[in-house]
């Protein structure tokens, strides 16, 4: 667990995985005295979901007001005896796009709410891309690779007042009152000059906010980008500032998932490895564990943390958000972490080696980023009604 660090009136600790995030989560819910905010893409029915539920349950019977808010395609396996345990102490559970049925053709199936926030007290808040689930649900001996942030400061006003809006707002589709939707399509104030800035990305009038801040960071950098992100298929404009980056002399590293978990996407992004290789920039491919982190430091003063991919996904249609820290001292140790991470675990890839690869080998990726290009623009053309 690495030390506090203090910033602009903000106290912020970088946490590493699930073995440093969870304890500090349960002991924030343990000493919560008025509210607990919880969202998630994925709870698992695992000892880590175990924990949190139990941490969950002793707040609210103490009279703590407790509110868990699940993704219904990433918690679709959420036990049903779970959550009727959890609202009999007093949890409040509700579901974000309740999961519909397969055979059902809708294009929001993919608006998800793939955040992972927790806020205790209004006081303290949590951000970053950790579900809650075990660090070695799939199988691996390591730890999937994870970051969160623990953040106390004026930020957390703003991830209150989000998380308290989505909130009221599945409340009331929930409940079918539609009609009161209108009523929380309020802009909440950007402030991504801070020090410290809570940047999310939703279907209403935040739908580019945290491309945006990378995109801004990489146009300003000097020295060295690196990015370590689990699911990366950025767009064309994404891709040139990157190359624009790295022609200009900046150092740009990405580090990347080397373990297949998602067959398509892996394949969809190793088809841009000849652009980006012939551009030179450095892919390192991560072997040692799944990579699940979404962080990036740039010029070693710029940092973020969060749940967002650079993918279609994450970028164009699911609920995002991240946490963008300007600080040497914060940026030095994720950096480190990232380039200790990359030695012990990092495979580099060689250009002259890839590019010999023959038809076959490279036919793979260009039908799978063809397909996830049309996924994703069918999806992201569903209608005004679909923005929750």
């Amino acid at each position: 667990m690495s030390r506090l660090h203090h910033v602009a009136g903000h106290a912020l600790r970088l946490l590493r995985c699930g073995e440093e995030y969870f304890p500090r989560l349960v002991a924030e819910i343990d000493a919560a005295t008025e509210s607990v905010y919880l969202e998630t893409y994925i709870y698992a029915a695992d000892g880590s979901g175990r924990m949190v539920a139990d941490a969950l349950q002793r707040a609210a019977r103490r009279g703590v007001s407790v509110h868990l808010l699940l993704d219904g395609f990433g918690s679709a396996e959420f036990p049903q005896r779970w959550r009727a345990e959890l609202q009999a102490s007093g949890v409040q559970v509700l579901v974000f796009r309740p999961q519909i049925s397969w055979l059902t053709l809708r294009r929001k199936r993919l608006r998800r709410l793939h955040r992972k926030l927790a806020l205790v007290d209004g006081h303290v808040a949590f951000i970053g891309g950790i579900n809650i689930i075990d660090d070695t649900s799939d199988g691996t001996d390591v730890p999937r690779l994870d970051y969160a942030v623990e953040v106390q400061g004026e930020t957390v006003e703003r991830i209150h007042a989000s998380m308290r809006r989505l909130w009221v707002m599945v409340t009331w589709i929930s409940f079918r009152k539609r009609h009161e939707h209108d009523k929380l399509r309020l802009l909440l104030p950007v402030a991504t000059q801070d020090k410290v800035a809570f940047v999310f990305r939703d279907n209403l009038r935040h739908h580019n906010d945290i491309q945006q801040a990378y995109l801004n960071a990489i146009a300003g950098a000097q020295r060295e980008i690196v990015i370590a992100n689990a699911y990366f298929l950025p767009g064309r404009n994404f891709r040139l500032a990157l190359m624009g980056a790295a022609r200009r002399g900046v150092r740009v590293v990405l580090m990347l998932q080397g373990r297949m978990d998602h067959p398509l996407l892996h394949y969809a992004t190793q088809f841009l490895y000849d652009e980006l290789l012939g551009a030179g920039l450095e892919i390192h491919e991560y072997h040692a564990s799944f990579m699940h982190a979404k962080v990036a430091v740039i010029d070693g003063s710029w940092s973020t943390v969060g749940s967002s991919n650079i993918d279609p996904f994450s970028l164009w249609l699911a609920r995002e958000a991240n946490l963008v820290i300007r600080d040497t001292g914060f940026a030095a140790t994720l950096r480190a972490s990232l380039q200790q991470e990359m030695e012990r675990g990092g495979k580099l890839v060689q250009h002259s080696a890839w590019i010999r690869k023959g038809f076959w080998a490279r036919l793979l990726p260009r039908i799978s980023y063809v397909l996830v290009r049309m996924m994703s623009a069918v999806a992201g053309h569903a209608g005004e009604r679909d923005a929750v």
